[in-house]
């Protein structure tokens, strides 16, 4: 498939087209659901436009666990086709859709009583093993079981009071904000006006009907209508506030619930595996991260600012006093390196004219020519974007009566994909060619697969954009620059917090890498040095606004501190 770059000329081209064309279908929201609704409609032919108030996967969709699973816990509540569908969607993902970007992650979950837990877990683990095969796409290993000794083996740092044995399991994990990204710029192969930083103020209406959205380009500060047939609401936790856009109330409501992490470097915990470790509450997850941990998360009710969720010291307390209860040597708060928090989009109240699609997710059909999905869980976006799309082709066939192919998302590998794994035999040979050493190749292609080639031919042009950043070494010059030129990254937010992981992965949260980072997308963009001043300066006060609220004891008082950063970064 052609690769299409999310460049600054691919935006105005995008808005411009979009201002121009009446469209099939205007979807609203770029995370994980609205860019694979776009692809969804795009690849059944229809005329599709995909607009985000902020960056891609800026929301929930840059803030998960990163897992991609099937919901062991969801096995306990007797819910065996949601369980079913999300193992069938991993395998999907892992051996086709982009194994670039989905990776098999070994877990230990630890036994503590003798006997009945064996039996009882072991069987909840050994169903779910047998449904991945029965999906026809498993793509991990069996689970097996273990004793303290051999659990202990492959995780020394965990105490030897803290379990009797466990079970060694697979699930997988993705880089969620890149793949969304990806979600998007394959979209745009296939011919979908892609633009972020355009906010939705209104929706149009003719008498009863949607017919499309008036937005604001935040970059220029115009206005301008979006004609569409179809209009898809994929904001997530702000459904409600979209659909009042419209003068409606929607048939079922969204609350949001508040999950947060802590990345902690790799050599605090002496582990080959990932833990999932059971709460009073529900489940904490201890994955592997490159370099370091991440350990999740909460579930709290949030009912303040939702662009920028704050993470609280109760959070954060909450966190490491789970995590020390099977730890031979405690983590402190001095051991964490990055803290971020999402919100978690669930359902609640859905009208018996709901079309409820799994207990997870939901579509509905408010008004004539505006679909409505929520809910849901990232594993199963897939799903989640047929569903709405089918909803909208519904509209389009009543409306016009046209019709629209089915779906063929399952069949569709996302860019990068292609020729990856022919690409990771050869990494040694690539590395030969490019100058570069092979570990950096590997980490090139499972950041962007076979779509390397576009990176190494920027570093044949200027050498030195093979040089890792000053202040985050895990990252190339390279990445920065082809971020803003190919990625979509605006700002220079976008770049250290949802291309690359720099800003939950180094002790400083990115401030050290800020300016040489605002210099190399500065180049792109066309900033003045004023501009990248402001940049710096924004993403300086983001940082210092984060850090103070996660000192705060509560969530109010946590989401006064981050408000007192800007969300937006003004243009000079």
């Amino acid at each position: 498939m052609r690769s299409v770059a999310l460049s600054p000329a691919s935006r105005e081209e995008s808005l411009r087209r979009l201002a121009e064309d009446e469209l099939d279908v205007l979807v609203i929201g770029a995370g994980v659901v609205g860019a694979g609704s776009a692809l969804d409609a795009a690849t059944r032919g229809l005329s599709v436009g995909l607009v985000e108030a902020r960056d891609f996967a800026s929301g929930t969709s840059s803030r998960s666990s990163k897992l991609i699973h099937g919901g062991l816990r969801y096995l306990e509540m007797l819910d065996f086709g949601l369980v079913a569908e999300a193992l069938k969607e991993r395998g999907l993902l892992i051996q086709h859709l982009a194994p670039h970007l989905v990776k098999p992650v070994a877990f230990l979950y630890p036994l503590q009583h003798r006997g009945w837990e064996r039996l009882y877990a072991g069987s909840g683990v050994a169903l779910y093993d047998a449904m991945s095969r029965l999906s026809g796409r498993a793509g991990v290993p069996l689970h097996k079981h273990l004793t303290r000794k051999g659990a202990r083996r492959l995780a020394p740092s965990l105490r030897k009071d803290a379990l009797v044995g466990a079970l060694h399991y697979y699930d997988a994990q993705v880089d969620d904000a890149r793949h969304t990204v990806f979600l998007a710029r394959t979209a745009a192969a296939y011919g979908a006006h892609v633009a972020s930083r355009v906010r939705v103020v209104e929706l149009l209406r003719e008498g009863e009907r949607v017919t499309g959205a008036r937005v604001r380009d935040l970059e220029s500060d115009t206005t301008f209508d979006i004609r569409a047939r179809q209009v898809v609401n994929a904001t997530g936790v702000w459904t409600d506030e979209t659909q009042s856009l419209g003068g409606q109330r929607g048939q079922f409501s969204v609350r949001a619930s508040k999950g947060v992490h802590l990345v902690v470097p790799k050599d605090r915990i002496r582990s080959e595996v990932g833990l999932i470790l059971r709460t009073e509450k529900s489940v904490l997850f201890v994955i592997p991260w490159g370099r370091h941990w991440i350990i999740g998360t909460t579930d709290t009710d949030w009912a303040l600012d939702k662009s920028h969720p704050a993470a609280s010291q109760a959070d954060i307390d909450y966190l490491l006093e789970h995590v020390n209860r099977v730890l031979e040597v405690p983590l402190t708060r001095a051991d964490v390196v990055g803290v971020y928090a999402g919100l978690r989009p669930l359902l609640e109240g859905e009208s018996d004219a709901t079309s409820k699609l799994s207990r997870e997710h939901a579509v509905g059909h408010p008004a004539p020519g505006l679909v409505v999905v929520a809910g849901g869980k990232y594993t199963t976006y897939r799903v989640m974007a047929k569903d709405a799309v089918d909803e909208a082709v519904y509209g389009l066939d009543t409306q016009l009566d046209r019709r629209v192919p089915d779906s063929v998302t399952q069949d569709v590998p996302l860019l990068g994909a292609e020729g990856y794994h022919a690409l990771w035999n050869n990494r040694h040979l690539l590395a030969r060619q490019a100058g570069l050493h092979d570990v950096w190749i590997e980490h090139l292609l499972n950041r962007y697969g076979s779509l390397v080639h576009e990176l190494l031919a920027l570093v044949e042009g200027d050498p030195s954009l093979g040089e890792p950043l000053t202040g985050a070494a895990d990252y190339l010059r390279v990445e920065a620059v082809y971020a803003a030129s190919h990625e979509g990254a605006r700002h220079l937010d976008d770049v250290l917090t949802r291309r690359t992981r720099i800003s939950i992965e180094t002790f400083d949260r990115g401030v050290g890498a800020a300016a040489e980072v605002a210099e190399l997308v500065g180049d792109v963009l066309g900033w003045s040095a004023e501009q990248r001043a402001l940049e710096i300066e924004h993403y300086r006060a983001r940082v210092e606004a984060e850090r103070e609220s996660q000192q705060m004891p509560d969530d109010e008082t946590a989401d006064a501190a981050r408000l007192g950063a800007a969300d937006v970064v003004p243009l000079s």
